[in-house]
């Protein structure tokens, strides 16, 4: 198992195509706000909060900066899985897998080494996505992240990985050929943004639309990665500023959700992420079981 985990990642990363798209829709998210996005939300958080309470908002660009990054863990580990499964796909079109089917590998060995290779891409890039994200926050004026802090958001990375490789594995499942999972990648990068609120903040969207990204399980990493990373700048941009601004400002950027009058701790969030990588994980065996019989 663990030298055919090592066959996979040997292949994903020589194909330098496979790991550009895998990070496509990361890249499209950097631009968007590097060009655009982020000017405009921090000229608008800045002006809001200073008209409303009459005084300066300090730390505008650093809590944005803090937000984008974190919306970008939650998507990477999604992303990047998708194209290491990409490597399963293909050797079902190429007919590799039944030479592989032929030898004396397992087929529980084979299937773990294409669960534990993509558990592993999708750590290593999103451990890539992190550093260029505090370079970029650094490079921007903001702060690097604690010690305790960065152990925290390496440790929900573990987690989201987990949550995202389950899901992206019994999606993969369902596809036979390079065609369909190309178009189901193209079109997973690009609603991804949408789906954890980094394009628009949850609180701008219609609440129809609201009730979807909140029940999106990737929501709840992007949501606990905000939590996580944007604690400091939080409390240094609301000092002085009443409770009611600092609480109006997450629940519009998606850092705590609501459901009505019930609030989503991030206990609540983990577990949600725990169930969710565990059903699809038992979903995805009982699938390959079906198939082997």
């Amino acid at each position: 198992m663990i030298a055919f985990a090592k066959r996979n990642l040997l292949v994903f990363f020589k194909d330098k195509s496979s790991v550009f798209f895998s990070l496509l829709a990361v890249f499209i998210i950097i631009g968007l706000y590097a060009l655009f996005l982020g000017d405009v939300w921090v000229n608008s958080i800045e002006s809001q909060f200073s008209n409303e309470f009459e005084i300066e908002f300090v730390g505008a660009r650093f809590l944005m900066d803090s937000w984008i990054a974190a919306g970008l863990l939650a998507v990477t580990s999604v992303t990047t899985t998708m194209g290491a499964f990409g490597i399963m796909v293909e050797d079902k079109t190429k007919k590799i897998d039944k030479d592989f089917i032929s030898s004396p590998i397992k087929r529980s060995s084979i299937i773990g080494g294409y669960i534990i290779s993509a558990y592993i891409i999708g750590i290593i890039m999103s451990l890539v996505t992190l550093v260029l994200a505090e370079v970029y926050i650094l490079l921007n004026g903001g702060e690097l992240m604690s010690f305790l802090t960065l152990i925290r958001v390496i440790g929900l990375l573990f987690l989201s990985t987990f949550t995202n490789t389950s899901i992206v594995l019994f999606i993969v499942l369902f596809f036979t050929s390079n065609n369909a999972f190309s178009t189901a990648s193209t079109i997973i990068g690009t609603i991804i943004g949408f789906l954890t609120g980094i394009y628009l903040p949850i609180g701008q969207l219609p609440e129809s639309v609201q009730v979807v990204v909140k029940v999106f399980p990737p929501s709840h990493s992007a949501a606990l990665f905000r939590q996580i990373m944007m604690a400091d700048p939080i409390a240094a941009s609301f000092s002085g500023l009443p409770q009611e601004a600092e609480t109006g400002f997450k629940t519009l950027m998606g850092v705590t959700y609501n459901f009505g009058d019930t609030n989503v701790t991030p206990l609540m969030s983990i577990l949600i992420l725990i169930g969710t990588g565990v059903l699809f994980f038992a979903l995805s065996i009982i699938k390959v079981s079906r198939k082997k019989k």
